[in-house]
C-alpha cells in the first residue's frame, strides 16, 4: 500500500519536479517505478524477518515488529496533511494494532502452558 501511495504522488511529477526534490536520486535508478525501501534507501530485504523457531521468541519479534511498523505510522502522519496518504496510512496503523493485540494474546496464550511441558527443556519445533 506504500508503494502504491508514492506511485500516486510522483506519476505526475514532471522533470523540473524531479530535479528540484530529493526524489531525484530515487528517480535516477527507478524512474516511478514502485521499488520498496526504507526511508533511508535500504531496499526491501527477506533479512528484515526474523525467525528462530521458538514460539516464545518469535511471537516477541512479532510483536516488536508491529509495534515498529505503528511508529513509523505515526511518524508518516505527523508530516502529511494530504487525506489521501493520511487516510490509507491511517488504516495500516490501526491493523498494526490489531496484529500487536493478536500476537499478544497468542503469547498469552503460550506462556499460560509454559509448565505443561517443561517447555524450556526443549525447543518443541525442533527436539521431538
Amino acid at each position: 500500500m506504500i508503494c502504491a501511495i508514492v506511485y500516486q504522488l510522483t506519476r505526475n511529477l514532471t522533470p523540473e519536479q524531479i530535479k528540484n526534490s530529493a526524489f531525484a536520486p530515487y528517480y535516477i535508478d527507478h524512474t516511478t517505478a514502485l521499488w520498496p525501501q526504507a526511508a533511508g534507501g535500504t531496499p526491501f530485504s527477506a533479512t528484515v524477518f526474523q525467525s528462530k523457531g521458538d514460539t516464545i521468541t518469535d511471537l516477541t519479534e512479532d510483536l516488536a515488529a508491529e509495534q515498529k511498523a505503528r511508529t513509523t505510522y505515526d511518524n508518516i502522519l505527523r508530516l502529511t496533511d494530504d487525506p489521501d496518504v493520511r487516510e490509507p496510512i491511517k488504516f495500516l496503523r490501526a491493523r498494526e494494532i490489531v496484529h500487536f493485540q493478536r500476537f499478544g494474546e497468542a503469547l498469552g496464550i503460550v506462556t499460560d502452558k509454559l509448565n505443561s511441558k517443561n517447555f524450556y527443556a526443549f525447543n518443541p519445533e525442533f527436539d521431538k
